[in-house]
């Protein structure tokens, strides 16, 4: 039986520059095919399995003529994109150009699945994400290799732990508390308004805001006295975001 890999990685925030980078050596070198995916959660368009499967569908026909014959495939039934396709058809479409015969690895990196909203519906986002990711390791594909980054959250860890073939836990590693402190300090120091800052504040919000149990996460709760007993907000805004996906806009103009 083809077992097909699945890396589900614990981390707060998700280090996956260097997942992407290794990757991308191998993608650059012309051994594998690449997708990535950040679930942001100050973009609600970046929340949704539909904004996830237009992305992968989108970088993957970018690399591969195969692929793209699969989407242009889909396009032509669709009334040259002026219907869109819901997310069974999205899903078969991602699912094709997995199958296809012949080529190299393709590794699919999804970031962040926490922030994927648990948000009261018939099936809230998160799980419709997680379902995907079931499907796709439920084809079997061997040359398919899916890593998957959440912090440790219950729901999460009971669906895709199940799945993995490898599980990897950074929530407690000196080295991710590490890159947790220079991400804060590259924001503090860097923000037009924060670097301002007395240095011993600066070294305050760094020194808690590294400590935390949900690291940088914590930034948006974070207040502290400037010196005149005012509270200064630390904008989320201010957080620089991780490598631009590529999204595939498909029917009506309303997503991007």
């Amino acid at each position: 039986m083809i077992h097909q890999n699945l890396l589900f990685g614990i981390f707060k925030p998700s280090p996956s520059s260097s997942i992407i980078q290794e990757v991308e050596r191998l993608r650059d070198t012309g051994l594998a095919l690449t997708a990535y995916f950040y679930f942001d959660f100050k973009d609600p368009n970046k929340q949704q399995v539909n904004g996830l499967l237009a992305s992968l569908i989108a970088q993957l026909s970018a690399k591969s003529n195969a692929c793209y014959n699969i989407i242009s495939a889909l396009y032509s039934d669709y009334d040259a994109g002026s219907r869109r396709p819901g997310d069974d058809a999205l899903i078969d479409c991602l699912a094709n150009m997995l199958k296809i015969e012949g080529q190299p690895p393709i590794y699919i990196i999804m970031d962040a699945i926490d922030e994927c909203p648990k948000s009261p519906g018939v099936v809230p986002p998160r799980e419709r994400v997680l379902q995907l990711v079931e499907k796709l390791v439920d084809l079997q594909l061997a040359n398919v290799r899916i890593c998957a980054t959440s912090r440790p959250e219950a729901d999460i860890r009971a669906s895709l732990e199940t799945l993995t073939s490898h599980n990897v836990s950074l929530h407690d590693e000196n080295g991710q508390k590490e890159d947790i402190s220079h991400y804060v300090r590259s924001v503090i120091y860097s923000h037009r308004d924060m670097r301002r800052w007395r240095e011993e504040d600066k070294k305050l919000v760094v020194d808690t805001l590294s400590q935390k149990s949900n690291g940088i996460y914590a930034i948006d709760m974070f207040q502290k006295h400037d010196g005149s007993n005012r509270m200064m907000q630390v904008p989320m805004d201010s957080l620089p975001t991780r490598s631009p996906d590529k999204h595939y806009s498909f029917g009506d103009s309303s997503s991007s």
